[in-house]
C-alpha cells in the first residue's frame, strides 16, 4: 500500500538491520503504551486548564501548555523507540527529518473541544517508512478508545478487526465534515456542498477532529468523511486505517497526496464516487 507522500530518503542500511531486531508486533506494543499514557496526561489535565492557559496561533487556532507537553512526551518516548527517527509534528516540538522513518503527530487534534471540556479529542500517531504509512494509532482518551492499524495487517479497535460500512448509497449513509474555521473564501461553495448532503444523506456530523472521523469511518460509524485544509498531523494516522479497514481516500481531485494536499475524501469505497463528484460540483479547491 504505496501512498508516495515523502521524496525518498537514503536509507542507512546499518540502521536497517538494527531495526530488524525490533518486530512490527514489539515496535507496536510500545508505541501503544506510550500513547495511552500520554492520553492519561490529557485526562487528567483537561478540567484543570483555564482561559490563562490558553494561547492563539492564529484566528480560531488554539494550543495550551497540555499540547505541547503531550507533544514533548511523544516525541521523547518514540525517539527512544526508533533513535533515528524524524518527526512531522504540529507543535514543531522536534524538526529532525529522519532518514528511513519519520513520526507523523498530533498531540491533541480537538484542542477546542478539549479546552470547552467536550469528550470528543484524539492522539493522533502514524509512522512512516520511506514514502509508505506503516503504522497508524487514534486514541480517544476519554472513552477509552483505541483505535490501531499497521500497513497490509488490518485495522483495529481495541484489538478487535474494524471494517467500513457496506452501505451502497449515501442517502442511507451518515456523512462527517469539518467547518471552516479560519480560511472563509469558498464558506459559500462549502455551504453549497453541505447543503446537499443534509438533503441527501441521514445526516451530517461535525465532531471537531479528523482523526475521529476518520477512525469512525473505518469502524463503519460513518460512510464517509470529507474537509479541506487539513494538516499531515490531522489526517495520516486515521487515512492508515481507514485503508486497512476496507476504505478509499482521496484528495478532492482524486489525487493520491491527501495528506499534505490539504484535501481529504474518506469513504468506505461504495460511496465515494457520488460523493467525490458532488464535492468537485460544488467545492472546487
Amino acid at each position: 500500500m504505496a501512498f508516495n507522500l515523502l521524496p525518498k530518503y537514503k536509507v542507512n542500511e546499518a540502521f536497517s538491520i538494527k531495526f530488524t531486531a525490533m518486530t512490527n508486533q514489539v515496535l507496536l506494543h510500545k508505541a501503544i503504551q506510550l500513547v495511552k499514557e500520554v492520553g492519561v496526561f490529557l485526562k487528567e489535565e483537561q478540567f484543570r486548564i483555564s482561559a490563562k492557559d490558553v494561547d492563539h496561533k492564529s484566528l480560531n487556532s488554539l494550543v495550551t501548555y497540555v499540547d505541547k507537553r503531550a507533544e514533548a512526551m511523544l516525541v521523547k518516548g518514540l525517539s527512544d523507540l526508533l533513535p533515528d527517527s524524524g518527526f512531522i509534528a504540529e507543535e514543531d516540538t522536534s524538526d529532525k527529518k529522519g532518514e528511513l522513518y519519520n513520526w507523523i503527530i498530533d498531540p491533541l487534534d480537538g484542542t477546542t473541544n478539549f479546552i470547552h471540556q467536550l469528550p470528543m479529542y484524539s492522539i493522533s500517531v502514524a509512522l512512516m517508512k520511506n514514502t509508505e504509512l506503516d503504522m497508524g494509532f487514534v486514541y480517544l482518551p476519554h472513552l477509552d478508545e483505541f483505535y490501531h492499524a499497521i500497513n497490509g495487517e488490518g485495522a483495529f479497535l481495541n484489538y478487535k478487526s474494524i471494517f467500513v460500512s457496506d452501505k451502497e448509497a449515501i442517502q442511507d449513509g451518515l456523512i462527517a465534515t469539518g467547518f471552516p474555521y479560519y480560511d472563509f473564501k469558498l464558506l459559500e461553495e462549502y455551504n453549497n456542498t453541505l447543503s446537499y448532503f443534509i438533503r441527501n444523506t441521514r445526516g451530517v456530523r461535525r465532531m471537531g477532529s479528523a482523526a475521529i472521523d476518520l477512525v469512525y469511518v473505518a469502524a463503519g460509524k460513518f460512510e464517509a468523511f470529507y474537509e479541506y485544509n487539513l494538516n499531515p498531523w490531522d489526517v495520516a494516522a486515521g487515512a492508515l486505517i481507514v485503508a486497512e479497514a476496507g476504505g478509499k481516500i482521496t484528495q478532492f481531485d482524486g489525487g493520491s497526496d491527501f495528506i499534505f494536499g490539504r484535501s481529504i475524501i474518506a469513504t468506505n469505497s461504495k460511496v465515494h464516487a457520488h460523493l467525490q463528484e458532488v464535492i468537485n460540483e460544488n467545492l472546487p479547491v
